[in-house]
């Protein structure tokens, strides 16, 4: 809680100083970055000890309950192989860290990297009360005993794993973390396991490095916008400004079959970029709407479908960070970048709704009273402020009043101040709770990201991207062939590495190919930003859908059917994208 509160307070009255009264506080960013790894890895550890981290249970849930048993403790017990491993290099790390100071507080960065160890030996500590209370010892100790062997049989294959060179690839990030998320063991600790196995077996890697990955994917600070915007979108439901929302836009759309489904992909164009963060922008606009369209009957599952899906369709929607990354590393005009991702956004967008029209074209709407002009004025006038919060949001970004990270706390203002005058709902005895869920639920989702993270950097060094580069230039039929491939290429590895690791380690291999085949580097920026937001979302190994899960609480296993229509429609849009240069070049001399 106290985290939380101390991270609003350090970025708003950075902003406030540097806006309002002109004099910068130097160290605001710096003391920042500090908190938020603790409040990361603080957050991971309530998370496991809730069992709000993401898994897989479409198999473990369709088990005998003896076996579900045996899976669910196994689950534990493979987090806990990771985090004793893990434990030596995460406390080395954070000893080497001790030497450096600091720039603006002259502190020892040991005060950050603490958190790493300190989180490991608590979540250690949650592992071992969680199996303890699994079930009859009879039916823990057994999948106890399977992980560790099945870590000690690796550790034994170790000399015959060494030569097999880039096979090693397959065997640990297709075999191993497929083998665990399928046998519910939680996303993160699969990407974390396989990570460990392949560095510490097949390569001479000391693991204090995957420690320092681990820091580095859950403590960047464009990162922190998860939490606060995890917490602006509780207050937003709690001072009654997502139920303002949500009748005004019922009023415009409640008669149309599918209409807030609607709303919600045009909320997520609206909100996206904003945050820097695709798992942020959902946690900005899901509960606003998701719980209503449960009301009215919406499946959980393809809800969760449906906003994981917006999520890929909207990645080149300006201000994005990863526009702005692959801007930097190959030279492409970010202004050109920003002005061409606009329509290609839509166009996916008008698929989906393709979509939602078809599969909601017999929703029933009997039970919906019509809506008068009047009424719609209404609840329009009562529900301003609360629409007026993404164009606040969005103005702070453009006008430079607030960075990326800071302009979620000016939202935070805002619904404290919306709440506290004008809807009078404020309920300070809910606050703590609030508190802690953002703790919890921002601890889920950084640690996923800290352990792709890490897997993203295993696959840079094993030499992967340079051979994929290698293979592609060399590919027969010119630009036509050469787009088709990225898209499969893109999709895939948006599944695995995540979005600005990925652009930096693939942007500048990739975009000279382009060029020299004829492709217009702002639309092959689109294709790539778009193929890998579709990979990223798709289950079952994209992050980004098990962070949609976790924002909108709901089981992973609920969406998996559904969202295979929306994937549907985001690949139509993608190859149109593709296949017509237009969409993404069009307004560029304009």
């Amino acid at each position: 809680m106290l985290l939380v509160l101390a991270e609003v307070c350090v970025l708003l009255s950075g902003v406030v100083a540097r806006y309002v009264f002109h004099e910068p506080i130097v160290w605001s960013d710096e003391l920042a970055a500090i908190l938020f790894l603790w409040l990361s890895m603080l957050g991971a550890v309530i998370a496991l000890r809730r069992g709000a981290h993401m898994r897989m249970t479409a198999l473990v849930s369709r088990c005998a309950p003896g076996t579900r048993l045996f899976l669910d403790a196994f689950a534990l017990a493979a987090a806990l192989v990771f985090l004793a491993l893990l434990l030596m290099p995460a406390w080395e790390y954070a000893a080497e860290e001790a030497v450096i100071v600091t720039p603006a507080m002259e502190i020892s960065n040991a005060w950050r990297a603490s958190a790493l160890p300190a989180g490991t030996v608590l979540m250690l500590a949650v592992c071992v009360v969680r199996l303890l209370r699994c079930g009859p010892a009879g039916k823990v100790l057994p999948a106890v005993l399977a992980a560790v062997a099945l870590a000690l049989a690796f550790w034994l294959m170790g000399p015959l794993l060494m030569p097999l060179g880039k096979l090693n690839l397959v065997i640990f990030f297709a075999g191993v973390v497929g083998a665990c998320v399928f046998a519910g063991v939680p996303i993160a600790f699969s990407f974390a396991l396989a990570t460990f196995g392949f560095l510490a077996l097949t390569t001479r890697t000391p693991m204090v490095v995957l420690a320092g990955r681990l820091d580095e994917g859950m403590s960047h600070l464009i990162l922190l916008a998860v939490p606060l915007f995890v917490l602006l979108s509780m207050l937003i439901e709690m001072t009654g400004m997502a139920r303002a929302m949500v009748q005004f836009l019922a009023s415009l759309l409640g008669h149309v079959r599918g209409g807030l489904n609607y709303v919600l992909i045009g909320g997520m164009y609206l909100v996206s970029g904003i945050s820097g963060s695709k798992t942020a922008d959902m946690a900005a606009i899901a509960p606003v709407l998701l719980p209503e369209m449960k009301k009215r009957g919406a499946r959980p599952g393809d809800l969760i479908a449906l906003l994981s899906t917006t999520g890929a369709q909207t990645e080149t929607i300006p201000p994005s960070i990863v526009l702005i990354t692959i801007g930097s590393v190959t030279g492409v005009s970010i202004s050109a970048l920003f002005t061409g991702g606009m329509l290609p956004g839509l166009v996916l967008g008008l698929a989906l709704c393709v979509i939602v029209r078809r599969r909601y074209r017999n929703e029933d709407l009997s039970n919906v009273p019509p809506i008068s002009r009047s009424q719609i004025g209404r609840t329009f006038l009562v529900a301003l402020p609360a629409l007026a919060l993404p164009f606040v949001i969005r103005a702070a970004v453009v006008e430079g009043v607030a960075t990326a990270t800071e302009v979620s706390t000016i939202g935070i203002a805002y619904a404290v101040l919306a709440g506290l005058l004008l809807y009078r709902q404020f309920d300070f005895s809910r606050l703590p709770a609030i508190l802690v869920e953002t703790a919890t639920l921002s601890g889920a989702i950084l640690f996923i990201i800290g352990c792709a993270t890490g897997m993203a950097w295993a696959l840079t060094q094993s030499g992967f991207a340079h051979d994929l580069a290698e293979a592609m230039t060399g590919l027969p039929g010119g630009k036509y062939t050469f787009m088709a491939v990225s898209l499969v290429v893109f999709i895939v590895l948006g599944s695995v590495l995540e979005g600005i690791p990925a652009i930096v380690l693939f942007g500048p291999l990739m975009f000279p190919i382009a060029r020299a085949v004829g492709i217009h580097e702002v639309q092959y920026a689109m294709v790539v930003v778009l193929a890998m937001g579709v990979g990223l979302f798709a289950p079952p190994f994209g992050v980004g859908y098990y962070g949609a899960c976790a924002v909108g609480k709901v089981d992973p296993e609920e969406g998996v059917g559904p969202i295979w229509g929306y994937m549907s429609a985001l690949i139509v849009g993608l190859i149109l994208v593709a296949a017509i240069p237009w969409i993404s070049i069009g307004f560029l001399d304009s």
